[in-house]
């Protein structure tokens, strides 16, 4: 039994498909809604693992040429209406894209015969679809509840020899990636870490941001990232905020919001010289590091920050009193510490750093100098706590583990680290589009969590996504449970 069906509507097509993946069990349904329909309930009963239509199609977008792809995310007719979703689609978009491919991923419409000149720009306007055909919405019930996929190679002028050549040769590539696409495709269970995704504090700053733009309207100026979520960012920016790096990008008198992070005394007197209306999202959390800094500095303390030089927070954090604090981010930069007096020194933390990694560096800083002090309570914040714990429990349970996040997520990237020092392969993704069929090769149990920045919506897209790789079964490992929420601050109180 071949794992991959790839159906071809033209001889030609199924030629080419063939080329590509002489594995795969290639059929030719017919041109057309009738023919399509037909082969459907056929096929429906042939045995494969994954199921995918492939073919030519027309370009109703704009900017596309001969030989790109598109991939659909669901299959729609004329008038718009949804007739099959197709999960995952951005997945085999990236896929298609590592092959050297122009692919995107997008709806395609089916409809009843060709759509030529002025009717393609109609079709485009009217049904929202990015390319057109025949026949996929007919032929989705062959899929009978197996993943499905539906790719489109763009031949607009079919008696253009050239044109012909191009669309060829990227359907050859296409199949080539589906055969990839389907030797990965098994049953597989998904276990969800409990707590993931967003903690009090980013649903705090998002919500400052959103309640700032209600009450002040657009523009409302976001210094740095609010959270270090690049969907959070630009959803908010979609919404009339405006990410700036510096203050001194903001017109005097404009309202500004304070990133999660923090921000520096220096940052502050910088505001109210330029008389801007500040809205305060800094984490509560932060805020407390923030105070520590100060109360050492007025004892007189040498402060040792331990966290990443650059990142926002220890930028912030480090300002309240730059004459007292020396950052370092490993135990092996302990011993280069200059202190005026080893017996008043303290330390404070970065909130997101990695929990094991941490008591390390301050273990050795113990040794070195016997007398030094701590905050009053932990600094590293009860969320990144309680994701590493979850994903430890996962990394002892599951073949791979992925970390919904972006890159400039430090809590984020501390989950990967954890995994895998804890003996896991993991993955930091930030979107469908990274996750690659290889990374669950051989994966009979995969895990899923999220940084503490990135929002649960994330989390349940790349769960839909991971469908197109086979049938799932879902379940939750939760470790603890959260129910803490920060008050808003006074400016953007209903």
């Amino acid at each position: 039994m071949s794992g991959l069906l790839l159906i071809a509507p033209m001889g030609l097509e199924a030629r080419a498909l063939r080329a590509g993946a002489p594995d795969a069990a290639v059929v030719r349904s017919g041109i057309g809604p009738r023919r399509a329909a037909r082969a459907a309930v056929e096929l429906a009963a042939r045995p494969a693992e994954a199921v995918a239509i492939a073919g030519f199609g027309g370009a109703l977008a704009p900017g596309l040429e001969p030989g790109d792809v598109v991939v659909a995310t669901e299959l729609r007719g004329r008038d718009g209406s949804v007739k099959a979703r197709c999960p995952g689609a951005e997945v085999i978009a990236s896929l298609l894209r590592r092959r050297g491919l122009h692919a995107i991923s997008g709806p395609v419409v089916s409809v009843r015969g060709p759509a030529i000149g002025r009717a393609r720009g109609e079709l485009h306007q009217r049904s929202g679809a990015l390319a057109a055909d025949m026949e996929s919405a007919w032929l989705a019930g062959a899929a009978a509840g197996r993943p499905m996929v539906v790719v489109r190679v763009v031949l607009d002028g079919a008696s253009s020899l050239p044109a012909l050549r191009v669309a060829s040769r990227s359907l050859r590539a296409v199949a080539a990636g589906l055969a990839d696409w389907a030797a990965n495709v098994h049953p597989r269970e998904l276990v969800l870490a409990a707590p993931r995704a967003s903690c009090a504090g980013v649903e705090r700053a998002i919500e400052v941001v959103e309640r700032t733009l209600d009450r002040f309207g657009p523009p409302v100026y976001m210094r740095k990232q609010i959270v270090h979520n690049r969907h959070v960012v630009s959803e908010l920016e979609r919404r009339g905020a405006v990410c700036v790096d510096e203050l001194d990008e903001i017109p005097d008198g404009s309202t500004v919001v304070f990133s999660a992070h923090g921000v520096s005394p220096q940052v502050r007197e910088q505001a109210r010289r330029k008389s801007l209306n500040v809205v305060d999202a800094t984490c509560p959390l932060v805020s407390k590091v923030h105070a520590e800094a100060r109360r050492f500095a007025d004892g007189g303390y040498s402060i040792v920050l331990i966290g990443h030089e650059g990142h926002e927070e220890i930028d912030g954090t480090a300002g309240e009193a730059s004459e007292h604090v020396r950052v370092i981010a490993t135990a092996e930069e302990v011993d280069q510490i200059k202190v005026e007096d080893p017996e008043r020194v303290a330390y404070l933390t970065q909130t997101t750093l990695a929990v094991d990694e941490t008591k390390g560096v301050v273990s050795r800083l113990r040794e070195r100098f016997p007398d030094i002090v701590g905050p009053r309570s932990d600094d590293i914040c009860y969320a990144t706590q309680n994701r590493q714990d979850a994903v430890k429990a996962l990394a002892a349970s599951c073949d791979v583990v992925l970390v919904v996040g972006s890159r400039n997520s430090s809590n984020s990237n501390r989950l990967v680290e954890v995994a895998e020092r804890h003996g896991c392969r993991a993955r930091l993704i930030d979107s469908e589009a990274d996750i690659d069929p290889g990374l669950v090769d051989g994966a009979a149990r995969v895990g899923v969590t999220a940084g503490a920045s990135s929002p649960e919506r994330l989390v349940q897209r790349i769960v839909g996504a991971l469908q197109v790789l086979g049938p799932l079964t879902v379940s939750e490992h939760a470790v603890a449970d959260e129910e803490i929420a920060f008050a808003l601050p006074r400016e953007v109180r209903s």
